[in-house]
């Protein structure tokens, strides 16, 4: 038997599903102008003729962008941090989270408190580059990891997912021979890849997305990540528009090739994200249902 719906119920879905719709073209919209605008002409975009589709195309600030050297090491070491801090997350998260999953670890509830403490008051921005500096991790890669390598709300949806595993699947490797550690990789992680995507989607996007760290740690321009490319090609470009007052044509070609820097900073993600949404779903719905 089909239930009748209501009039209320129909406008509600009606009114909820037009939200969606024009949330959705307001998050499409500026991806949308930055692909058109990397592409068009460039003196229509400094005019701002170019709104929504790409006028008169042309692939010139891409190629300004590919011969660029400091754009491929740039993208080489926001790989070599986006990976490296995204593997040693997971790896370290775990290896506390999985304890502190357990009721029988003795302190459980003050590290628990301990841990807590953290999300709501932290060392500060200079005792913290202070730190840095001490251990003599200033223009390294360990530099952006090791300040950011556990994130307290990730450990606390790791332990929470690590609670639902029934103890009986770790019992039974125990039986047959595995050590904590053994139980951890070969039983407790396998199980565990929606909440393991999710966590290592959330590490790797802020990772990519970060300059801040990278600005005040490194010195080093060999060292620099996309991001501060990117940044350093924006105030390039901000401080010619307003320095020429003719607007002459390395002014117009700069502007798009800020935006077509930032289709080259941000298509990695949009590729990789597809292929991992329903891990990042499944993970944050259980994390936030059980805790």
């Amino acid at each position: 038997m089909r239930m009748k719906t209501s009039f209320g119920s129909k406008l509600f879905d009606a009114g909820n599903l037009l939200f969606m719709i024009a949330l959705m073209l307001l998050m499409i919209y500026p991806l949308l102008y930055v692909f058109s605008a990397s592409i068009s002409n460039p003196s229509l975009v400094v005019k701002g003729e170019v709104l929504l589709f790409p006028k008169q195309i042309t692939k010139e600030a891409y190629m300004l962008v590919a011969k660029d050297s400091y754009i491929w090491i740039s993208y080489y070491n926001t790989i070599k941090y986006t990976v490296l801090q995204t593997v040693f997350t997971l790896v370290f998260t775990a290896m506390l989270a999985y304890p502190l999953a357990k009721k029988r670890l003795l302190g459980r509830r003050t590290i628990m408190l301990l841990i807590a403490f953290t999300m709501l008051f932290s060392g500060g921005l200079i005792p913290t580059f202070l730190v840095v500096k001490q251990l003599g991790l200033l223009n390294t890669t360990w530099a952006l990891i090791l300040p950011s390598l556990i994130s307290t709300w990730y450990l606390f949806l790791m332990r929470t997912f690590f609670e639902g595993i029934p103890e009986e699947l770790e019992d039974a490797a125990t039986i047959d021979g595995c050590s904590a550690l053994g139980v951890l990789f070969r039983v407790v992680l396998p199980l565990s890849a929606p909440i393991m995507a999710t966590v290592a989607l959330f590490t790797a996007v802020g990772q990519w997305n970060s300059f801040f760290e990278a600005l005040i740690y490194l010195s080093d321009k060999q060292m620099y990540p996309l991001q501060i490319h990117l940044r350093n090609i924006v105030i390039a470009s901000s401080a010619a528009s307003q320095v020429s007052g003719s607007q002459d044509g390395d002014v117009y070609i700069l502007e798009t090739v800020k935006y077509s820097t930032i289709i080259f900073a941000t298509a990695p993600i949009l590729v990789v994200y597809p292929f991992i949404q329903k891990y990042f779903v499944q993970g944050s719905m259980i994390g936030g249902i059980k805790g």
